[in-house]
């Protein structure tokens, strides 16, 4: 469960400070206040109470930027928790539902930067702090890596096929390239 509570903001690690964001936790609003994007967690503190809510990365299952208006009617940075965040009367009214929503362990936040052209760095604020807390259950270490086969992975996303593979290998790629050329696009 989250409280809003009154708590100082982090002063270590801060990698971006986004005041006019607008907080929503699931479907509430929570208003207007200040975002800190740090390495050590992510706080919200609201401008007119002063009071917030903070969230611990290895928490944060997934974190994007959100611009499909079906999904929620504004762009924002979307994340998805791995565990239920409710109100205190909120929390009061789902112990007697019934109903699957109140049973998931999960919860949506989305911050709404009054500047929508700042979604693009407070992502990738996002994911330079969430890439200090690793997964300790992903299948996948950093010593993985460095025992595979030069070109095995592309990690930067800066090297070619041609780079990475003889040219066997990229001719079949690009024989390849035009098999999804039929499928309707999402947009």
């Amino acid at each position: 469960m989250v409280v809003l509570s009154s708590f100082p903001p982090p002063t270590e690690g801060i990698k971006l400070v986004q005041s006019n964001t607008g907080a929503f936790i699931n479907t509430r609003d929570l208003g207007q206040g200040t975002l800190y994007i740090a390495e050590s967690r992510v706080s919200w503190v609201s401008a007119t109470s002063g009071q917030g809510f903070s969230l611990e990365y290895p928490h944060i299952s997934l974190h994007a930027v959100s611009k499909d208006p079906s999904a929620f009617p504004q762009e924002c940075l979307y994340l998805m928790l791995d565990s239920r965040l409710d109100e205190p009367d909120e929390a009061l009214d789902n112990q007697d539902s019934e109903d699957e929503e109140s049973e998931t362990d999960m919860s949506e936040v989305r911050f709404i930067p009054e500047d929508r052209g700042l979604l693009d760095a407070m992502y990738h604020a996002m994911t330079i702090c969430q890439t200090l807390h690793p997964d300790p259950n992903d299948s996948i270490s950093d010593g993985d890596f460095e025992d595979t086969e030069e070109g095995e992975y592309c990690l930067d996303g800066a090297e070619t096929a041609e780079n990475d593979h003889d040219n066997g290998e990229a001719e079949n790629m690009e024989s390849d390239m035009g098999q999804f050329e039929d499928a309707d696009p999402e947009h």
